[in-house]
């Protein structure tokens, strides 16, 4: 709701414009006045806005709630009681890189988790396919869109269309999610809790900015920066800037292994979850 601040509209009512501010009010006075209740003006004054029905909204309609077991966990980070790292790759798969990423984590012995992107996965299928060896897929969205703008329909058709190409392709039912950007709505839950999936973000991320052509540096960095339970966040697709951290991961997987750290998949790191819906 808009309200006047030292003389000033905020942002939200500069934005509706005077007359639809002048119209929202009248409406919500001749609600009191006329009996309603606060919720029936709060729908008055907000049906318009992307909230009812909307990004933000976490429930759909009026009707029973489709969401799976009922629960959804978010997580950053495993357990802190052993000395264990998920690695986990963003945006893939693609030609470039991906097969690079795979050869190294093969030839340390690694196992990793892929964040797939459905028409990525569709489109490179034979990146993948059979390569996946001891590593785990989750679900990265269709197109990497930014799911937090989109309905909770929307947001489910975008999710099980990649859900069931990375099924498909890889043999493999991807059981996390991890949305384009680390952005949540409510739309995003309710389609994860569709889709009974654990929702994980990251608790580390590669910092190639801060190290330009220095992978031994930025290597050493993340071996640092590492903590048991972390969730590290990297990308075997984007920008050449991101060559830095492939470009320092054998250095880096040493370095964490030289402090006593294990490599484990996210849910390996998780421990037990919840099993990933059909979508057929």
């Amino acid at each position: 709701m808009s309200v006047k601040r030292g003389g000033r509209m905020t942002e939200g009512a500069h934005r509706w414009g005077r007359r639809d501010v002048l119209r929202r009010a009248a409406l919500v006075a001749g609600g009191a006045a006329a009996g309603v209740g606060a919720s029936e003006a709060w729908w008055l004054t907000h049906r318009r806005l992307p909230l009812a029905g909307g990004p933000a909204g976490a429930t759909v309609g009026n009707r029973l709630q489709d969401v799976g077991s009922g629960q959804l966990a978010v997580v950053w980070s495993g357990p802190a009681g052993q000395r264990q790292v998920a690695l986990t790759f963003d945006d893939g798969p693609a030609p470039q890189w991906t097969p690079r990423v795979l050869d190294t984590l093969a030839q340390h012995r690694v196992p990793a988790t892929f964040f797939l992107v459905g028409a990525q996965v569709r489109r490179h299928a034979d990146v993948v396919r059979g390569r996946l060896g001891e590593h785990e897929v989750g679900n990265h969205s269709w197109k990497h869109r930014d799911l937090a703008q989109l309905d909770a329909d929307e947001a489910y058709d975008d999710l099980s269309r990649s859900h069931d190409a990375i099924a498909e392709v890889t043999g493999r039912v991807p059981r996390l999610l991890r949305p384009p950007y680390g952005h949540l709505g409510g739309a995003v839950l309710h389609a994860a809790a569709r889709l009974n999936y654990r929702l994980v973000l990251w608790s580390l991320q590669m910092a190639e900015r801060e190290f330009p052509d220095d992978p031994a540096g930025h290597a050493r960095r993340i071996v640092a920066d590492v903590r048991p339970g972390t969730i590290l966040l990297g990308h075997d697709v984007g920008a050449r800037r991101r060559l830095v951290a492939l470009d320092g991961l054998p250095e880096m997987i040493n370095g964490l292994r030289a402090r006593g750290f294990s490599f484990v998949t996210v849910s390996a790191l998780l421990g037990p979850c919840i099993a990933a819906a059909s979508t057929g």
